[in-house]
């Protein structure tokens, strides 16, 4: 790594195939739906699919995101990352290493990493990573057993943490349109959407969210 990264939109979309199969949805939709919308930085998710099904997912998404010009992480599996192009990979605390997930994506491409309290936080700040997103700071149904929320006071304890290594801070867990603005205000660079984003008219849900982001 040379220079900070810097997400290329406050707005950070998750794509995330469970969610997307539970409502009869087909991911390569949204994910066209998204870009038609805006959306310029997203993530796929699939905690569940079989390493073919999301290399050929994230094969094809890829090709969509880079016509469009838009940033595509991949969650958890640095290997997909690299064998289909992607931008890097995100890791959790019981994922690959930043260290580890860095060897196999290089020192071009980005990583992640959540953290789930100051403790983590001051450690993510140590490794080779190019953002930490905190949370979940507010309450979340999105994963099965979901970590303690650290709230608005958590975000804004790492984004003073941050302050001194420049690492990016993104904000994730329970996010609605009423409550992301307020994570930018407490120092988030970048705000990860999941649920929120599939509420009805979902190429104008992403618009109200790029509007109040922006």
């Amino acid at each position: 790594m040379t220079a900070r990264w810097r997400p290329p939109s406050r707005l950070y979309a998750i794509l995330d195939v469970s969610l997307t199969e539970s409502r009869s949805l087909a991911p390569l939709d949204i994910l066209d739906v998204w870009i038609s919308a805006g959306v310029r930085l997203i993530q796929i998710r699939a905690k569940h699919m079989g390493t073919g099904a999301l290399v050929a997912l994230a094969d094809e998404a890829v090709v969509r995101c880079r016509a469009a010009g838009a940033t595509l992480i991949v969650n958890d599996r640095a290997d997909v990352a690299v064998m289909t192009g992607a931008a890097g990979v995100h890791v959790g605390q019981n994922d690959l290493s930043p260290g580890d997930a860095r060897r196999v994506v290089g020192d071009t491409a980005l990583v992640g990493l959540s953290t789930h309290s100051d403790e983590q936080f001051r450690a993510g700040c140590k490794e080779q990573v190019d953002y930490l997103a905190i949370g979940p700071v507010f309450p979340t149904h999105t994963k099965d057993a979901p970590d303690p929320v650290v709230g608005v006071e958590g975000l804004k304890r790492a984004a003073a943490i941050a302050a001194t290594s420049g690492v990016p801070v993104v904000a994730i867990g329970g996010m609605t349109l009423s409550r992301a603005r307020a994570a930018l205000e407490a120092g988030a660079e970048a705000v990860a959407v999941i649920s929120d984003l599939m509420t009805g008219d979902v190429e104008g849900r992403a618009r109200e969210y790029l509007r109040a982001l922006a």
